[in-house]
């Protein structure tokens, strides 16, 4: 099976009755992608990305996404908060995470030994998710927003491919840590936001604050909030998605 990476030039390839049927298309940058009288049987989209900067997405000349967009928000209620402006509005929204995340954490911890640790389809397990989500949490709260030089818990993970990107991982743990401890790291971080939250102003919301990832663009500490929040949202989705497609192995 042919594989093409980041080094492979495709931009602006045409396919014309080509067979391209189970290839995966991971990490990949598919803007302005047309396709036309082609069979698309089954086929899966999945973008964090997708409602950003006015975004469209057409199937057979209609916008989809807001569509989509209503029918997350239904599955996953308090996700439409999650772009909320005011520090009330915020502390809503991160009561809402809070408990869609409980709920699923208890769930995953009613399955057998051993399934938080299990990956689908190459993706993150269930632990791991968690694991992420300190990191983001120390990206985004404790480097950004807080400014603090050295804000990694070990047990935190980084996306991958942050090591060729020229972030130093060398203070994150190696190997798969006991789950007790990853739900420790995450209780912590869960907390801090929280704490962050519980005293916020409009004020402060507004303040100013360097991007983590690019230092010449500038963030509000209300943006670096919607990242977490977005963050939050969209790996939960993913972790309930993984547990839907463990159950159902296992039935």
């Amino acid at each position: 099976m042919a594989t093409f990476g980041r080094d492979d030039e495709l931009r602006g390839a045409r396919f014309t009755d080509a067979d391209l049927r189970g290839a995966r298309f991971a990490g990949a940058d598919l803007s302005g992608v047309v396709v036309r009288g082609s069979e698309l049987r089954g086929v899966e989209l999945d973008s964090p990305w997708l409602f950003e900067g006015g975004n469209v997405l057409l199937v057979n000349g209609v916008d989809v996404l807001p569509f989509v967009e209503a029918e997350l928000n239904r599955r996953f209620p308090g996700r439409a908060a999650r772009q909320a402006e005011d520090p009330d509005g915020l502390r809503a929204a991160w009561t809402a995470v809070e408990g869609a995340w409980a709920a699923t954490v208890a769930r995953a911890a009613a399955l057998p030994d051993g399934t938080v640790d299990e990956a689908v389809d190459g993706e993150w397990s269930f632990a791991q998710t968690l694991r992420h989500l300190v990191a983001a949490t120390d990206i985004w709260l404790g480097k950004a927003i807080l400014r603090v030089e050295q804000p990694f818990h070990p047990i935190g993970l980084l996306y991958s491919g942050a090591e060729q990107d020229g972030h130093d991982t060398s203070v994150f743990t190696a190997g798969t840590p006991p789950f007790a401890e990853v739900l420790e790291a995450r209780a912590g971080r869960v907390a801090m936001v929280r704490d962050f939250l519980g005293g916020v102003t409009a004020d402060e919301l507004a303040a100013t604050r360097h991007n983590p990832h690019s230092s010449e663009h500038e963030e509000t500490v209300r943006s670096c909030l919607h990242v977490i929040l977005d963050e939050e949202w969209e790996h939960h989705r993913y972790a309930v998605r993984d547990l839907d497609a463990i159950e159902a192995r296992a039935s």
